[in-house]
């Protein structure tokens, strides 16, 4: 942008941004091994609706290399994975091909449905601001590279302290979408429910909507949308073009909200997340989103990764039946 957007331009874009969302539906494409087990069940309406991706933290414990974690995922049967920057950047930096690692995903039928990143693109203050900027057009500059056209924008750097105008943020994004724009990689505003900014669902969507970009989206967790306090209802002011990838997993009743921690997440199904209720809402809206497996559990890492894997998306395919079954009901 060759000028700073004003509030009153942030304002005349509002009304259609999210609806407007040039994003694109994600339309997932199987591999082999999804495109047989779905065959096999009949599952018609809901379980179209959704992808099956596989957030890398969830074996982080593990401590595999970046390779060992996109077999695992592709023979677990995903649709896609979500690496972390950090770690395609250390792949890079030790001299491996990302045109390789490339390749490497689509013989596997994986798509790089989004990746995990830290650029601090919303604070405050003008020289990390800038410097964030320059942080994060070298992370979707690796993203890109490796087939991928999404990547995460969460508060970083603004997750504790005083809480930040709105409007303001909503800019910062603006221009942020612009720099991918320009690369060719969306930034998706991302909930953090533990954070001092951006901890509420309504929040994040505040700052897509009045970034009043055509761009604009968001990157929902339900593990963060409990944290923050926000009420899972709110998804259905969220159409397809809102949501790309939703980080999926679930929590238990205990410890409390107050101090749950991300480490207390536990496989769809095995906790009390209203999944049935979420993943209703986002069939409903016509989502199309990938569900990306998200999890920092220590206890599982200490499993062999496969297993891992492939209880997880065994979990989350089963999460989604369920729902299926509960809005048959209604």
């Amino acid at each position: 942008m060759s000028q700073p957007i004003t509030r009153r331009q942030v304002l005349a874009g509002a009304a259609t941004a999210l609806g407007a969302a040039a994003i694109g539906a994600c339309t997932p494409t199987p591999n082999a091994a999804r495109k047989k087990e779905t065959n096999s069940v009949d599952d018609s309406g809901l379980r179209d609706s959704f992808g099956y991706c596989f957030n890398t933290s969830t074996i982080r414990g593990q401590k595999l290399s970046l390779i060992d974690e996109i077999d695992v995922a592709a023979k677990a049967g995903y649709d896609a994975i979500e690496p972390w920057i950090k770690k395609i950047a250390r792949y890079k930096e030790s001299g491996g091909s990302l045109k390789d690692l490339a390749r490497r995903c689509t013989d596997h039928g994986l798509k790089v449905a989004s990746a995990i990143g830290f650029a601090q693109w919303i604070v405050d203050d003008p020289a990390k601001r800038a410097r964030g900027i320059e942080q994060a057009k070298r992370d979707m500059d690796l993203v890109k590279q490796i087939g991928g056209t999404h990547l995460a924008a969460p508060p970083a750097g603004a997750n504790r302290g005083k809480k930040l105008e709105l409007f303001a943020v909503a800019e910062r994004y603006h221009k942020l979408l612009e720099v991918g724009r320009e690369i060719g990689v969306i930034p998706q505003v991302e909930v953090w429910g533990f954070s001092a900014n951006l901890s509420r669902l309504g929040e994040a969507v505040f700052v897509a909507v009045e970034a009043g970009h055509p761009d604009a989206c968001v990157l929902p967790d339900v593990y963060h949308i409990y944290k923050g306090g926000s009420d899972p209802n709110g998804l259905k002011l969220l159409g397809r073009q809102a949501i790309h990838c939703f980080h999926f997993n679930d929590y238990p009743a205990d410890p409390p909200r107050e101090t749950i921690k991300d480490s207390h997440r536990v496989y769809p199904g095995d906790g009390v997340a209203p999944l049935d209720r979420i993943l209703g809402i986002l069939a409903a809206n016509h989502s199309r989103c990938m569900l990306s497996l998200e999890l920092f559990n220590p206890g599982y890492w200490k499993h062999d990764a496969l297993a891992v894997a492939t209880t997880g998306l065994r979990k989350t395919r089963a999460a989604v039946r369920k729902a299926l079954k509960a809005r048959q009901r209604m």
